[in-house]
């Protein structure tokens, strides 16, 4: 299973934000979303960063209340790893995994294609394995 199935099953419409918006329009669009990241992206779209619930937690610990009134580009991490439609569901899992992050940018011709969570990643698996299983029980009880 590639991503190009997960964004198939779950749609490629992504919550993106300009670099020079304020720290606190980013926390109100995830709170209204009830999302846990936001692509940071170009006029072009450009994938110019990423921001999630973690980033503004961990600046807000950091500076205090005041933080909100940055501008997300000093917030932001801005070297994104991304991902390919072909990519494998097994390589994102390594690519989360080995960068302790639960959101991925699906990357095509330079420009965002969409995003996959570690959730899209293992509902897609779980399915798998489930439809696996039934194969085995099926081919078992026609043998």
């Amino acid at each position: 299973m590639t991503v190009k199935a997960i964004l198939d099953a779950k749609g490629r419409n992504v919550v993106t934000i300009a670099p020079d918006m304020k720290l606190a329009d980013a926390a109100k669009l995830l709170s209204d979303r009830r999302i846990g990241a936001v692509v940071v992206t170009e006029a072009d779209d450009r994938i110019a960063g990423i921001l999630s619930e973690r980033d503004i937690v961990r600046v807000i610990g950091r500076d205090g209340a005041g933080a909100l009134e940055q501008p997300i580009s000093k917030v932001m991490t801005s070297k994104v790893q991304r991902c390919h439609e072909q990519n494998t569901i097994n390589e994102v899992m390594q690519i989360m995994t080995a960068g302790r992050f639960r959101h991925l940018p699906v990357e095509e011709n330079g420009k965002i294609a969409g995003i996959i969570s570690i959730g899209d990643v293992v509902k897609k698996r779980i399915e798998d394995v489930e439809r696996e299983a039934e194969d085995i029980r099926s081919y078992i009880a026609t043998a």
